[in-house]
């Protein structure tokens, strides 16, 4: 069972439970201890349905018209209101209307009209609406009605704006972004975004990989009509990953799910996977071991028979580690598609692909600067083996990043699982024999029994993770001294001399403005690069930190290097889906968005306006 505590914010909860029933012949009688609950629930349910109901969109509202309904006869004016308020709709389709927006009832010469707001984060995208209204009847017909309506007219999100002012400024969405970026606007933007995302430090073990392709490449004709051939297939593959994982994204937001663009890596067992592939990668870059001791001798000679379908697989690795990186640009288009049918936010998401396999196509049909570099020899051989180092980088990088979300006792089984592989790898590269090939997928297995990070006795909290990572920068299981609430000239400082991080709460950002304090919230995950180049070289040099010192400033950390609903909640509100976001919340003002790619300049300017 899941459920939330909601009051000014929502809290989430849950608890597995089991009940063991016996089974008996017969009829047996309701047992007295539960007979009056199961009869007040009965009491409660929808007895009958209602008939012709429909419903039409207008400027965020859904108007939901049920011909020939009436309110029930009042004795004074007054009662009738008070009987319009007592009408209430619960719809049953999730991701559609604002559960927190008032509604409104009113009654017209042909039946009542019930309005309410679709929510700010549409993620539904159904062409009717159904669900239960309370409150039609009196007496022994009060129970409610349910209903279902085909809805006509464009399903767009909604501007309601929860009434409490505090909450408000906090909440604000940043104007100007997501509101006004058209569909040509947002599919440009993708592309562009798509293409530098190639300079984020994410992509460049990919690099590396095609670069070490183009080096081994034949120079003459036939090898560039291969290597133009290898760059569609790459361009393909990077193609279909991202539509993949944006179907993957919409489908999971659809259901209810709060994710967000590179949820895959919130995911332990993703994050290990991935990390066990770059370890093999490396270790192949090496030399210890040659794909093709991985598997049958026919499978392995159709894999050099068609090394297109080499080039296609790299585009999907490449989609999938570079997907967690948020280039400029991408922000707002992420933003956009997400509230889009699902049609336009696949053709937008595929425009982002295009826009990262853009590069390595021209360079695969326009290879010019091939000329520069000597022709393939022993020389490849050292290059290779030079290449195997970002790989490992790579794996140190997913290492820390399973440790925030699985704590150190994962760390050491999934040390022991590379030790397992490795040895594994290497047998397979020593031995053509049936009996070491099969010791050593027998440790390759074992590898990954103990790489499994879904082990209960190694699984972090995740409100112990988010409240270490809002810590003291660069420790896990750093508690800084003090909070930013205490603070009044500027943000605390611990005794290390760096600023203290307070978790992220959106109550907790009211109560700062409220008090005259702005907020500066720094939207992370450890699986974003980005985000860590950001933090290393500008949130943490002495300049940014005096700076946070100096103002009447409260610095939060919103981790989401696992799934967290309310920092996906927050997101949204931006119209984001990925990190890094960098907001600052000013006492009565909207909050200021920064650029994904921070410097101290950009910081420093941001905060002259406290």
């Amino acid at each position: 069972a899941d459920w939330l505590v909601c009051k000014d914010v929502c809290l989430p909860g849950g608890a597995d439970l089991e009940i063991t029933l016996p089974v008996v012949q017969g009829n047996p009688a309701p047992e007295a201890k539960w007979a009056a609950l199961f009869e007040r629930a009965l009491a409660t349910t929808p007895p009958r349905a209602l008939n012709g109901a429909r419903a039409a969109t207008n400027d965020g509202m859904i108007e939901i018209t049920l011909p020939g309904v009436r309110v029930p006869q009042a004795s004074a004016a007054g009662d009738a209101q008070a009987a319009l308020k007592r009408i209430y709709l619960f719809p049953t389709i999730e991701g559609l209307v604002e559960h927190a927006a008032p509604q409104t009832v009113r009654e017209t010469a042909e039946g009542l009209v019930i309005s309410v707001p679709v929510i700010n984060q549409l993620v539904a995208s159904e062409p009717r609406i159904a669900g239960v209204i309370a409150g039609l009847g009196t007496g022994n017909d009060a129970r409610p009605v349910s209903f279902e309506a085909p809805m006509s007219g464009k399903l767009v999100p909604g501007k309601w704006v929860a009434p409490d002012a505090a909450a408000a400024a906090a909440a604000k969405p940043v104007p100007g972004e997501t509101d006004t970026l058209s569909f040509g606007l947002a599919l440009l933007f993708a592309f562009i975004g798509g293409v530098i995302l190639n300079l984020m430090p994410c992509v460049f073990p990919v690099l590396s990989l095609k670069i070490l392709s183009f080096a081994k490449g034949d120079r003459g004709e036939a090898g560039r009509s291969a290597m133009r051939a290898h760059g569609v297939a790459f361009a393909l593959g990077v193609i279909v990953s991202f539509v993949a994982l944006a179907a993957v994204l919409l489908g999971l937001r659809v259901a209810g799910e709060a994710v967000g663009w590179g949820f895959q890596l919130q995911s332990p067992l993703v994050v290990t996977l991935l990390a066990l592939l770059f370890f093999v990668i490396g270790l192949n870059l090496s030399g210890v071991f040659e794909f093709g001791n991985l598997v049958p001798g026919g499978l392995a000679g159709a894999t050099l028979k068609h090394p297109v379908a080499d080039a296609f697989f790299s585009g999907v690795l490449a989609a999938l580690i570079a997907s967690p990186c948020t280039a400029p640009f991408m922000g707002a288009a992420l933003g956009f598609a997400l509230t889009q049918s699902a049609a336009a936010a696949l053709m937008v998401f595929a425009m982002m692909g295009a826009g990262m396999a853009l590069p390595y196509v021209l360079l695969s049909f326009f290879p010019a600067w091939l000329k520069r570099l000597p022709k393939p020899g022993a020389w490849l051989v050292t290059f290779k083996q030079v290449m195997a180092f970002p790989m490992y980088a790579t794996v140190v990088w997913l290492a820390w990043v399973l440790l925030v979300q699985v704590g150190v006792d994962g760390l050491v089984w999934f040390g022991s699982a590379l030790v397992v592989l490795a040895f594994a790898v290497w047998l397979l590269g020593k031995t053509q024999h049936a009996i070491g090939r099969v010791a050593a997928l027998a440790a390759i297995l074992a590898a990954l029994m103990l790489a499994n990070p879904l082990v209960p006795t190694v699984s972090a909290d995740a409100s112990d993770v988010n409240a270490a990572q809002a810590g003291a920068p660069g420790s896990l299981a750093s508690s800084a001294a003090g909070t930013p609430s205490s603070a009044t000239s500027g943000a605390a400082k611990a005794s290390d001399g760096s600023v203290v991080w307070d978790a992220y709460s959106k109550a907790r950002i009211a109560e700062h403005n409220a008090a005259g304090r702005a907020v500066f919230v720094d939207f992370t995950a450890a699986w974003c690069v980005t985000c860590q180049v950001n933090k290393k070289v500008v949130l943490e040099t002495r300049a940014v930190r005096d700076a946070f010192s100096a103002k009447p400033l409260a610095l939060m950390r919103a981790d989401w290097t696992r799934r967290d609903p309310a920092i996906t909640a927050a997101l949204a509100e931006f119209g984001r889906s990925g990190v890094p976001v960098y907001a600052l919340y000013a006492p009565g003002k909207p909050p200021v968005l920064l650029p994904e790619i921070l410097s101290e300049r950009i910081v420093l300017d941001a905060l002259k306006s406290l």
